[in-house]
């Protein structure tokens, strides 16, 4: 079975800029590959709309196959609204909590994301997975496209 990867538009929109393109693109080499699913959310597609057309195009040229599409369940909602009452991220930043909070109820195998200030950052990474841990969730790896290989 090949690992599911939850992603964030900030891995797309990487993919056309000059500090991580290189990453992002070796990513979806990955993806293309077939070496890995992409799971994408209704925040993320909501995110998209604001895009770029160039962003879009990118998605759009992923084999359809190597997509899951998740829904915003209740209990995708309930944790992330965990994460904001413990103080992880504020409800302006509900977006980034629903990201982590999908990728967790959906057992990614990790959520890659470009996003240093409220995703991926060790003090953040700890907080969201004692949460996760507390209420019964296994711990989500939280990483950047830098550190997904697959050979």
């Amino acid at each position: 079975m090949k690992p599911r990867i939850y992603i964030d538009t900030s891995v797309i929109g990487g993919c056309l800029d000059d500090e991580f393109a290189n990453e992002s693109n070796r990513f979806f080499e990955i993806v293309e590959k077939n070496l890995v699913n992409i799971l994408i959310s209704p925040v993320f597609i909501d995110e998209l709309e604001g895009a770029p057309q160039k962003v879009k195009d990118i998605l759009s040229k992923i084999d359809k196959k190597s997509i899951e599409y998740l829904e915003l369940t209740d209990e995708a909602i309930d944790l992330r609204n965990l994460y904001i009452k413990n103080g992880i991220l504020t409800e302006k930043w509900i977006d980034d909590a629903t990201h982590v909070a999908l990728a967790t109820v959906n057992r990614a195998e990790a959520i890659v994301s470009w996003n240093f200030k409220h995703i991926v950052r060790l003090d953040k990474i700890k907080m969201f997975n004692q949460v996760n841990l507390f209420n019964g969730y296994e711990i989500l790896t939280i990483i950047s496209p830098k550190e997904v290989y697959y050979e």
